[in-house]
């Protein structure tokens, strides 16, 4: 009795070693050959190699365990070891699912890399949906192995899709936004997006199939359903090709002589600016008289959509144009009152304290 019981023993054992060796074995041949594709061009290679190893080491050890567990079951005829060939092909199906999830997941991490011209919302839209794909059919075929009919639970899923439809419409409504967005594309993750009809501003971060997470310029997360995309207006200005200086200036009325040669000096200017796109409409005009000043205006675009150059440049524009008043003898207007009397009717002592009144009480500077 006691050889009878140690000769399968000793073959499970065989077994086992046998497995432990293999998948020893396979984890050096499979790291010198993962070593040596790093060193080629082509990424998809080091994809699949890296893709399955995690996957071929299990399978080795699932086939050696069920190898070991037949032989158990040839000589005790335990009812528990029926379940070796059901769960032996839910194993390795379990197994190529793995490794095909494994694979697209890579697959897009080392496109991104690659490829830094590739769309990231893209790329992610794809991986989501092979992976949901390779996840329903995987399932489909294990329940196929289990006996379970599939054509039934399709025709349930019919039925039953109606009365789920009804319950969790805003969640459909929210996988269909996404799903639209993915399609249109109004933006990509790290797009600076705002609604003007909602209070929505800030940077996307993440696109999922319910929630598109975007944070705001003062650092907080703002997590907003997809399906509201679907009824609001969205701006994009990351989208960009330039960015616009429009500003309105004025000038004293006592300088209106030079007021042609001014605008024709700011125009020189900004066509002379190497951060100024001059193939954009360009314009330097005299706009209106003002209460107080001739007011002329700037019309022009920066090459850079980049916020924080575009306010330096905008800076350097309007100091030159500073310039270019002072350089002409003139002087950036600034409000003024200007008081009329007539000749003889206000003596000496009513004017000062018109002047002192005026000095006092307004902000602004006051001419008499």
């Amino acid at each position: 009795m006691f050889e009878y019981l140690s000769h399968w023993i000793v073959q499970v054992f065989v077994v086992v070693f046998i497995t432990l060796l293999g998948a020893f074995i396979q984890k050096i041949v499979m790291n010198r050959i993962h070593n040596r594709l790093l060193k080629t061009n082509n990424f998809w290679d080091n994809v699949l190699v890296d893709s399955i190893q995690a996957p071929l080491h299990g399978f080795i050890w699932l086939i050696g365990i069920a190898f070991a567990a037949q032989i158990v079951q040839a000589e005790t005829d335990a009812a528990i070891f029926s379940m070796i060939e059901p769960l032996r092909y839910i194993g390795v199906i379990s197994l190529f699912t793995w490794f095909l999830i494994r694979f697209v997941k890579r697959a897009e991490t080392n496109l991104l890399e690659k490829n830094k011209k590739f769309d990231k919302t893209t790329a992610d839209a794809i991986s989501k949906i092979l992976r949901a794909s390779i996840l329903i059919t995987s399932t489909l075929v294990t329940l196929q192995t289990l006996g379970v009919s599939v054509s039934g639970i399709l025709a349930f899923g019919g039925i039953g899709g109606i009365a789920i439809g009804f319950a969790a419409k805003d969640l459909l409504a929210n996988f269909f936004g996404g799903f639209m967005l993915y399609m249109d594309r109004p933006f990509s993750v790290g797009d600076w997006i705002r609604s003007p009809d909602r209070q929505i501003e800030g940077t996307v971060e993440h696109i999922g199939w319910r929630l598109t997470r975007i944070r705001t310029f003062d650092k907080r997360p703002l997590y907003v359903p997809n399906s509201l995309f679907a009824t609001i207006s969205i701006e994009n200005p990351s989208r960009m090709t330039n960015r616009r200086i429009r500003e309105t200036i004025g000038v004293r009325y006592d300088d209106v002589d030079q007021v042609a040669p001014i605008l024709e000096g700011v125009r020189e200017m900004l066509k002379a600016h190497p951060e100024i796109d001059t193939t954009k409409t360009l314009m330097v005009h005299l706009d209106q008289f003002g209460p107080s000043s001739l007011d002329f205006f700037i019309y022009t675009f920066t090459k850079t959509t980049v916020w924080t150059r575009f306010h330096e440049i905008k800076e350097d524009v309007l100091l030159k144009i500073h310039q270019i008043i002072a350089s002409h003898g003139a002087e950036v207007a600034f409000p003024t009152t200007t008081l009329n009397f007539p000749d003889n009717e206000v003596d000496e002592t009513t004017l000062a304290d018109l002047k002192r009144d005026l000095g006092h009480e307004s902000p602004s500077n006051s001419k008499i």
